[in-house]
């Protein structure tokens, strides 16, 4: 374990080395998490009509990307780590599909007795 960062293990040909990862890494990455954040906010104070919830989601899936691949290591992880992460992408789209096509259905009035 490095004194200054965090020790990841990288595979090359079968050999594994360690990846140390340098606190100013991890700094810089937060900050820009906070930056942001901070565009977020802004944005959502503009009425831009529907360009709103897809600067949202560009920038949702833009911080997702930076927690997954630096802060859970998957930059540095061997291909059955990122192979396990596209995977829990695609599983998110699926739910979040089915989930709007289930917000989108209108109620329907089933008559009494059912």
């Amino acid at each position: 374990m490095a004194a200054h960062g965090t020790t990841h293990t990288h595979e090359e040909g079968g050999h594994h080395e360690p990846h140390v990862v340098p606190v100013w890494y991890y700094v810089g990455v937060y900050i820009i998490l906070l930056v942001l954040l901070v565009l977020t906010v802004v944005v959502s104070r503009f009425d831009l009509g529907a360009l709103n919830i897809i600067v949202a989601l560009l920038v949702a899936v833009a911080k997702t990307s930076l927690v997954i691949l630096i802060f859970m290591g998957v930059k540095w992880a061997s291909r059955l780590a990122w192979i396990w992460s596209v995977f829990g992408f695609i599983w998110l789209l699926v739910l979040f599909g089915t989930l709007g096509d289930y917000i989108t259905r209108e109620w329907v009035h089933l008559p009494m007795g059912w």
